[in-house]
């Protein structure tokens, strides 16, 4: 499954690298060469050129290309600056009370914003467009404060690594002088990063166990405690789930429900879902079809719910703005003006709107439905109907899969397998009690099958009648099947299709037991006999369905987790108390009967094996090719720690995003933490692969680094040891620029997938953490890679 949903995306990344490569290496340096070598040195034409952008920029304006055509207006008006640069900056007319120093200051700065004006026009202009098909903030909210709040993020990123650009050459002469000093932060980091993934009682499990030696449990003191609860270690689980844009709510009624409860049920179920103004479409269906594969009961629904998007919608599926007043109300084809939730309540589509491009999004959510996980509180909320049980939350496709793999209508459960029905229905039902208790499960989810308890009617021949009267048992069964059940007769062609023809008693006179008594029946004699004087009618309870697997009858336990906790962890702690009941003499396990988990926790652990081949190779890779570059396994260790560093960053964010305090702050009216949709993620397919893709980048930096200093060192032998920490400070300084610019590039790029919420967002926000926290701390292997240098070359002199 994962090979199938990751396997494009490597492709792509590969053909997307491989392609960099060939402009980077032929097409770039050809451009380079044409746009910075290409000079025009008549002013006219300069001149020329510059007033001749202003007309084609107002013309973009009449075009609607707003963007180009302020774009090009700053650059045409910038040229015709700078050309008067001189005469109008000798003219500029300040105060009296101004001294020449301020004068001075004043022309400073206007030389310095003519002087890198291009630049800025274009930092403005990308910040611009990023914001206006970005949209952080919300549609909901102006573009101009999406614009603001794009440049304070683009900003407060560009000024940290500015900043740490300023004062390298003060930090890396630090860190030459305090080598064990400086080693240290990056060590405690990388620990940290370990104790966050394995949990604090896991890495210092040997230090309890030792204690326990000399009868001391260190478990209960209050730091333990605090330190456990912290760091308990990352949760696992197969996939994050894909928002799909729709639910499958599958309740169940009770195994003795009849045809027509169950389908009065199903139409409430749908009116009551259709109800819910978010929701789009409810179809229900209950049984099955007709296939052999689909061994569902009547008493089993299944209600496809499709709802609306959060913003209306064109045909192509991009958000479309409508006119409204200056109240912020829409305005309707009739002249009507409404609020968003008026709208909603009448109904309102986009028939009766006035497209706008200067108008307002169109949210067809109300208020407090913020995302999803709102409108199924919403469907559970009114599915809520006597004698229909509660079903765990749902998404078609998911579903389908789930059932494929497991045969289960549930993300997790039981299977318990046995010699017999009841015995499976009986010990089922004891787990279902034990699992409404495990704090990680949903109680409401939870759910035995009633595999025994839909009503049988037997007819049981009493043999000492039939014979008084000549009958043999194959006669009354004859009898039986061809007044109730019906014989076939004959075969009708129509086409291509083959129907058969079967006669039986009309409904009336089989309906009911009293019905079913008065039937006839011929004997030998001639005689009419009733088949209440033949057959004994007794009502039993049966099973509504037989499941079996591997050769033995089984039934499931289903159940579902709560939010903030992993499939893997949940099952651990099921187990462990289905265990401790056992153990304690709570719970018997009768002779024959046993149970397995099963479920996506299966993928997990399935995958997790996988990856424990494919991440140490991944790295093993990784170091070989480093070896063949630089042919020093020093050096090549010294690069590595990059991948540490961003190792420990990745899960250093990761435990951040399951921290209630992390960014809990608001800025212009948003919760940075709904923002970035910050909340619990577990360690999952899509997760390592962030890391895969992580270890590529972590080991840039390292190498601009290395790469230099053995340049340096081979051209330039150095026999001192201030010759050598010089020899590293200029190695920094030249590298430190194109290394802070890949970290930074590929931070703000991370930014959009962080915020994004649309159709593949939950497994791209997994696999971005990673990368945005690893880069973030891999800015340290500025320093470790030339502190490590250093600390080599420095022993090499002292032997």
């Amino acid at each position: 499954a994962e090979g199938k949903l990751f396997g494009p995306l490597a492709f792509t990344k590969t053909f997307a690298l491989i392609a960099a490569l060939i402009v980077a290496l032929f097409i770039l340096p050809m451009l380079a060469h044409w746009f910075f070598g290409a000079k025009i040195k008549s002013k006219k034409i300069q001149k020329g050129i510059n007033i001749g952008l202003i007309p084609v920029a107002i013309a973009c304006f009449f075009l609607g290309q707003f963007w180009a055509g302020m774009i090009l207006f700053a650059f045409g008006i910038t040229g015709i600056l700078k050309e008067v640069r001189a005469k109008k900056l000798a003219r500029i007319t300040i105060n009296s009370e101004n001294n020449d120093g301020q004068q001075n200051k004043l022309k400073k700065t206007a030389n310095w914003l003519l002087n890198n004006s291009e630049i800025i026009i274009v930092v403005i202009g990308v910040v611009w467009l990023l914001a206006k098909y970005w949209l952080p903030l919300g549609a909901s909210k102006s573009l101009m404060l999406n614009v603001v709040f794009v440049a304070l993020l683009v900003g407060s990123i560009l000024g940290m690594f500015s900043l740490l650009e300023h004062y390298y050459k003060s930090i890396l002469k630090w860190c030459l002088d305090h080598k064990k000093t400086f080693l240290f932060i990056p060590s405690f980091l990388i620990f940290l990063g370990v104790i966050i993934w394995l949990g604090f009682s896991t890495v210092f499990g040997f230090a309890s166990k030792g204690f326990d030696v000399i009868h001391v449990d260190i478990r209960t003191t209050s730091v333990w405690q605090g330190l456990e609860k912290t760091f308990p270690g990352m949760g696992k689980e197969f996939m994050p789930s894909l928002n799909e844009g729709s639910f499958l709510l599958m309740p169940t009624s009770m195994p003795h429900s009849g045809m027509e409860y169950n389908k009065n049920t199903l139409a409430q179920l749908d009116m009551l879902l259709t109800n819910i103004p978010e929701v789009d479409m409810a179809v229900g269906k209950m049984g099955r079809v007709e296939s052999a594969l689909d061994p569902a009961p009547i008493s089993m629904y299944e209600n496809i719910i499709n709802y609306h998007p959060e913003y209306m919608l064109n045909e192509k599926g991009h958000r479309v703005r409508f006119k409204v007043d200056k109240n912020d109300r829409f305005i309707l084809n009739n002249g009507d003006t409404l609020s968003n939730e008026e709208a909603l309540l009448r109904g309102v589509n986009n028939q009766v709107l006035i497209p706008d491009d200067n108008g307002n999004y169109f949210r067809n959510w109300r208020s407090h439905i913020q995302s999803p996980d709102d409108i199924w509180d919403e469907i559970v909320s009114v599915s809520k109907i006597p004698g229909v049980t509660s079903a765990p939350k749902l998404q078609p496709i998911e579903t389908r899969l789930i059932m494929l793999q497991t045969g289960m209508r549930a993300p997790m459960g039981i299977k318990v397998y046995g010699p017999d029905l009841k015995s499976i229905e009986a010990f089922g039902m004891q787990l279902e009690e034990i699992l409404k208790k495990v704090p990680s499960v949903k109680s409401e989810a939870v759910f035995a099958d009633r595999i025994v308890g839909k009503p049988y009617i037997h007819l049981n021949i009493n043999r000492e009648e039939i014979a008084r009267y000549g009958l043999s048992i194959e006669d009354v069964q004859q009898t039986i099947e061809t007044a109730i059940g019906g014989m076939k007769v004959t075969t009708t062609v129509e086409g291509r299709e083959r129907f058969p023809v079967r006669v039986r008693y009309p409904r009336e006179l089989r309906d009911n037991p009293e019905a079913l008594g008065s039937i006839l029946m011929s004997t030998p004699t001639g005689a009419q006999i009733p088949l209440s004087q033949l057959i004994d009618f007794e009502y039993v309870r049966g099973p509504q369905a037989i499941k079996s697997e591997e050769t033995f009858l089984v039934g499931y336990v289903l159940f579902d987790k709560k939010d903030n906790f992993s499939e893997v962890g949940v099952v651990n702690d099921a187990q462990k108390m289905i265990q401790d009941k056992i153990d304690a003499g709570e719970l018997i396990v009768p002779a024959g009967i046993s149970y397995k988990f099963s479920g996506s926790y299966e993928n997990q652990v399935r995958a997790e094996k996988r990856l424990a081949i494919i991440v140490p190779l991944v790295l093993m890779i990784v170091f070989l090719i480093l070896y063949f570059q630089f042919k020093s396994i020093a050096t090549s260790l010294m690069v590595f720690t990059g991948i540490a560093m961003a190792f420990s960053g990745g899960f250093f964010v990761l435990w951040l995003y399951g921290q209630s305090w992390f960014i809990d702050v608001t800025i212009f009216g948003t919760n940075m933490r709904d923002l970035f949709q910050v909340h619990t993620i577990n360690l999952s397919v899509a997760v390592w692969v962030g890391f895969i893709a992580l270890f590529g980048l972590a080991t840039d930096d390292g190498v601009l680094m290395a790469t230099y200093l053995d340049q340096s060192f081979e051209k330039n032998k150095t026999d001192t040891l201030k010759g050598i920490r010089m020899a590293i400070v200029e190695a920094g300084q030249r590298r430190i620029k194109p290394a802070i610019m890949t970290s930074a590039t590929t931070i703000i790029a991370l930014l959009p997938i962080l915020t994004s919420s649309g159709r593949g967002s939950d497994i791209m926000i997994p696999m971005a953490i990673p990368a945005f926290g690893g880069m973030a701390f891999a800015a340290i292997t500025y320093f470790v890679v030339l502190v490590l240098y250093c600390w080599r070359e420095e022993r090499k002199l002292e032997k």
